[in-house]
């Protein structure tokens, strides 16, 4: 119950209690207790000297009690919440009072009813005060007893204890009628008189036995925040064949007395089971901080994330640019809340604008490039062609040329999987935009290594970004479906944001600074040709698979509660991404999480003259020549301009380092 300060009370429940009417409540009741523990104690102490005694004694009892609580602040316990330091302060206000009634017997001439008086009156005390408290607790958790959800938790011991103790002040309530543990002895012991069933491969057949036993519970809440991948897989498919919904507890650290406790659902981003790569932070650091720091697109997904990291690593300033006044808006305000330390300019421009962003290179000299900006929809570039060619490629070269007139140390290419064997325009315009980037760093590292360095980063699709599956699978499931997906054979990369961008910060890193050992040597040789770093994504995510998911994690069934629909391709898109062409054998590099490919290059004058030819042909809106100046740098792009499904490569996995043959 709640007072009219919207507290929950502290011992006995009272209507409109305040503070110190409560902390009154306490004492009376404290001294009620205490008065009638003193004859009880000396009946236990002397059975032949009866329960009779002279009202001074009793009043003694709750006099030397309430003077011993105050200093252990027993009048301002909070009996509802009553735990080991409260149990703790009873004992030690029990031992001083009954050490002072005795006292005070031996002061008055009176005897002591036997010598082990006061060690029983202090007993007394303690299991009377201590059974007041708890029938308190008690009761408050039987007031939420109605209506009660059945939970199963499953993860380690210490966050079982911790959830447990922060459910008791759920006003909901919520019933645990299990713990799933990560001990294989532990099964058959009990956490706060909740049985361990088992560890948590065991949990179909826990499930079974509570059925059974009909005693199924109503969710499975996951207390470990590092279960992901398959684990989690397994977890969600047991609950789901039953119709369990599964959710995750909050942080460790936010499990403490509140009167709620707030589960959230679990995330998409957890089924990736993809361990956390570790980052030269140290060496990030030395690069980025106290230099100016340029960023296009940078109210994009990629972009965004990339200002939030780079702002973490203190730059003398930041440039954030962007053709989009709203999104450039959210993300220079969120800087500015985030690391309001940080100096940063807001800058609207079109990459494709070369006077424009000289004048801006000219005047913020920037050192240190991160180009994002880029036209990515496949679709929407495949109807738009003019304007992806122009965006993605001649905005490229504009933004590199710049760069380097300027005097940048380097610039860093976010390029994408679909640059690889590409179908699409977007694709072959992003690795056009690779050679020209791959001619500049070649020539510079061939010149000494004084001219700008340009690093070019290759990665699959990112969840959560924008215009990407996942959004769009949310809005569907918000709107009851169905969840259309283009091909049930379709697979693609997936990586999270952050850690998309992390590993370019690292790549970037990597990219401009020479590393002494025999693998940095390789390395280096291969950069030397032309190489471009790839972002280790794993394992690809089979989409169909990854709607069904999406479903289940919503606590709903696929194909009876939300339908899957087949669409068939859109223009441009292919079944499958590949991170490596077939002839760009994949090498390992000496910083956790990337790789390293070998693309064919193309000369730098060679490839100056056909993006000359290539932005002329788009201002004219000629597309057969366009696609064909794509082809000649681009010999391996097959437009698909109808969504025509294309069988994968019969070659192992494009992943896997077997599946390349050797460069001759």
């Amino acid at each position: 119950m709640r007072g009219a300060s919207g507290a929950s009370t502290g011992g006995p429940v009272w209507p409109n209690q305040r503070p110190g009417a409560r902390i009154a409540v306490n004492i009376v009741f404290d001294g009620i207790v205490s008065a009638l523990a003193a004859p009880v104690a000396r009946y236990l102490a002397d059975p032949h000297g009866g329960l009779l005694h002279p009202l001074w004694f009793v009043a003694g009892g709750a006099i030397t009690l309430l003077v011993s609580g105050v200093p252990f602040r027993m009048p301002q316990q909070y009996w509802r919440f009553s735990g080991v330091a409260d149990l703790v302060s009873i004992a030690g206000a029990s031992a001083a009072s009954a050490a002072l009634f005795a006292a005070g017997l031996w002061a008055t001439g009176y005897p002591l009813p036997t010598p082990t008086f006061p060690i029983i009156h202090a007993l007394v005390l303690l299991v009377s005060l201590g059974s007041v408290r708890m029938a308190s607790r008690l009761a408050a958790r039987r007031r939420r007893s109605v209506a009660r959800r059945r939970i199963v938790l499953a993860g380690p011991d210490l966050a079982a204890d911790l959830f447990l103790r922060a459910l008791e002040r759920d006003p909901e309530g919520s019933e645990v009628v299990g713990l799933l543990t990560e001990g294989a002895r532990q099964a058959g012991r009990r956490i706060h008189g909740v049985p361990i069933l088992g560890v948590l491969s065991d949990l179909d057949q826990v499930l079974s036995r509570l059925a059974q036993a009909q005693r199924t519970p109503d969710l499975v809440v996951l207390t470990d925040p590092d279960l992901r991948g398959a684990g989690l897989a397994a977890v969600l498919e047991a609950a789901q064949r039953r119709g369990i919904a599964v959710q995750r507890t909050p942080s460790l650290m936010t499990l403490t007395p509140a009167d709620r406790v707030e589960l959230r659902p679990v995330a998409i981003e957890d089924l990736l089971n993809r361990p956390q790569v570790p980052l030269d932070r140290e060496g990030i650091s030395r690069m980025i901080a106290g230099s100016v720091v340029l960023v296009t697109g940078a109210g994009g997904t990629i972009g965004s994330e990339l200002a939030r990291q780079i702002a973490a690593f203190q730059p003398e300033r930041l440039l954030l640019l962007d053709h989009g006044e709203f999104a450039l808006w959210q993300i220079d305000l969120e800087i500015s809340e985030q690391s309001p330390e940080v100096d940063r300019v807001a800058l609207i421009a079109d990459v494709r604008d070369r006077t424009r962003i000289a004048a801006l290179f000219a005047q913020y000299r920037p050192e240190l490039v991160f180009h994002a900006a880029a036209l990515k929809h496949v679709p929407i570039v495949e109807n738009n062609p003019f304007e992806g060619i122009l965006t993605n490629v001649i905005g490229s070269r504009i933004v590199a040329d710049c760069a380097r007139a300027a005097g940048a140390r380097a610039m860093v290419l976010i390029s994408t999987d679909k640059a690889v064997n590409p179908s699409s325009l977007m694709g072959a315009s992003k690795r056009c935009a690779e050679i020209y980037c791959q001619a500049l760093d070649k020539r510079a590292r061939a010149e000494g290594g004084q001219d700008m360095r340009c690093v070019t980063v290759r990665f699959g699709n990112v969840l959560g970004s924008t215009g990407s599956v996942v959004p769009l699978f949310r809005r569907q499931l918000e709107r009851g479906g169905p969840l259309t997906v283009t091909h049930p054979d379709m697979t693609r990369y997936f990586m999270t944001v952050p850690e998309a961008v992390g590993l370019v910060l690292q790549a970037a890193r990597r990219g401009t600074v020479a590393v002494a050992s025999e693998q940095g040597a390789g390395t280096e040789a291969i950069l030397r040709n032309g190489g471009i770093f790839v972002l280790d994504m794993g394992e690809p995510v089979r989409i169909l698979d990854l709607a069904r998911q999406m479903i289940r994690l919503a606590g709903l069934r696929p194909d009876e509660d939300i339908a899957i629909t087949i669409t068939g391709l859109r223009p441009g898109e292919k079944l499958f991404e590949e991170l490596f062409h077939g002839r760009e054998a994949p090498v390992p590099t000496d910083a956790a999480g990337l790789r390293i490919a070998r693309p064919r290059t193309v000369d730098l004058l060679e490839a100056e003259t056909l993006l000359d030819r290539l932005a002329t042909v788009c201002h004219a809106e000629d597309l057969d020549r366009a696609l064909a100046i794509l082809r000649d740098l681009v010999p391996e792009f097959a437009h698909n301009p109808d969504g025509v499904v294309t069988p994968p490569p019969s070659r192992p996995h494009a992943a896997s380092p077997a599946a390349h043959e050797p460069i001759a």
